[in-house]
C-alpha cells in the first residue's frame, strides 16, 4: 500500500512543462530512476519502481526529504523516506540549484 500524498503544483518547474516540446524526450520513468516532487514546501526525491502508463503515475520510494535550506530530515508532515508513494508526471518537479554564497 502506498503513502497517500498531496503534491505541490511544481508551477514554472514542471518537468512536463519543460520537456514538453522536447523530441527526444519521452518523459516516461524507468525502473531506478530519481524523480523529484514538492510536498509542503521540502523537496521529495522518489526512486521509482514502477510506471503505470495507462494513469501516467510513476510508484515509488521515497529516498530523499530536502527542506528549503537544503537541509534533509526522515521526515516531514505525514511523509517519511521509505515511504511508498504515487507521483503523477503533472506534479514532478525541477530541483532548485542550491544557493551560492
Amino acid at each position: 500500500m502506498h503513502q497517500h500524498i498531496e503534491w505541490d503544483d511544481p508551477g514554472s518547474a514542471s518537468v512536463m512543462q519543460y520537456f514538453k516540446n522536447d523530441p527526444n524526450h519521452d518523459g516516461q520513468p524507468a525502473p531506478g530512476d530519481i524523480l523529484s516532487a514538492r510536498y509542503s514546501r521540502a523537496m521529495v526525491r522518489i526512486k521509482v519502481d514502477a510506471y503505470r502508463e495507462d494513469d501516467a503515475v510513476s510508484i515509488g520510494e521515497v529516498v530523499a526529504i530536502i527542506d528549503s535550506n537544503g537541509e534533509r530530515h526522515q521526515h516531514h508532515n505525514k511523509l517519511e523516506v521509505g515511504h511508498i508513494v504515487r507521483l503523477p508526471d503533472d506534479k514532478r518537479a525541477l530541483e532548485t540549484p542550491p544557493q551560492e554564497d
